[in-house]
């Protein structure tokens, strides 16, 4: 069981690449956060300019950011393996653990963001200092395809899932969800990109929290580059 879910997450991840435009060869990590930074400043400009229209630029800002950590941060690590206390700031080098998964990933798209205390926090913790309480939703018991239409009707977007003991990403893309995370069920493979109905800790766990992330609110903080608390 366990090697057929490895040959059939393998086949997602390159689904995946392929679905946001990345080849299978994984971008240069360093490269792809440096872009990232040489983007940002231009934004950041363009906010600060009172000629501009800074509804305008925290839209164009936030099809940046979901565009860059679906199609270039999250891609990077795939297959970087799992460990408990795995805190590796490179991807496919060292262990990293779930909750590291998601706020490295954060932080090298650019947020400010305590990156150890989040990680340590409880995932519903961190969910809610990131975004408003309108964009966070629970669900106890929840069959996981009334979660993954629910998430289909709440939008394209990049949202950050808390489980019973887990955390990561749902990516939904054109109606098309997929749970990024560093996978504790296969800790030799790791960061893996998924179908949200499989067996995977989503599926299993009793009890769910999800907040859509990248909201003009938190956009904005990016642009300013406050601090998260």
């Amino acid at each position: 069981m366990r090697r057929l879910k490895l040959m059939v997450g393998s086949f997602q991840i390159a689904l995946m690449m392929i679905q946001t435009g990345c080849s299978q060869q994984p971008p240069d990590y360093e490269e792809v956060k440096s872009q990232i930074a040489e983007r940002r400043v231009q934004l950041c400009a363009a906010y600060s300019n009172e000629k501009c229209d800074k509804d305008s630029v925290v839209q164009c800002a936030q099809q940046f950011l979901f565009t860059s950590m679906t199609g270039q941060v999250l891609p990077s690590w795939y297959g970087t393996k799992w460990d408990y206390n795995g805190t590796t700031e490179q991807p496919r080098k060292g262990h990293i653990a779930c909750g590291y998964f998601v706020t490295t990933t954060l932080r090298d798209l650019g947020f400010n963001i305590p990156r150890v205390r989040w990680a340590q926090l409880p995932s519903e913790t961190m969910i809610k200092e990131m975004t408003e309480s309108s964009q966070i939703k629970r669900y106890r018991f929840a069959d996981i395809k009334h979660i993954e239409s629910e998430i289909r009707t709440w939008g394209e977007g990049l949202y950050v899932v808390g489980m019973d003991s887990h955390t990561g990403f749902i990516v939904n893309i054109n109606g098309k969800c997929r749970f990024v995370h560093a996978d504790y069920f296969n800790p030799s493979f790791g960061v893996i990109s998924e179908a949200l109905n499989t067996d995977n800790p989503l599926k299993s766990s009793k009890y769910r929290v999800i907040g859509k992330i990248l909201t003009d609110e938190m956009v904005r903080k990016w642009l300013e580059n406050q601090r998260f608390p």
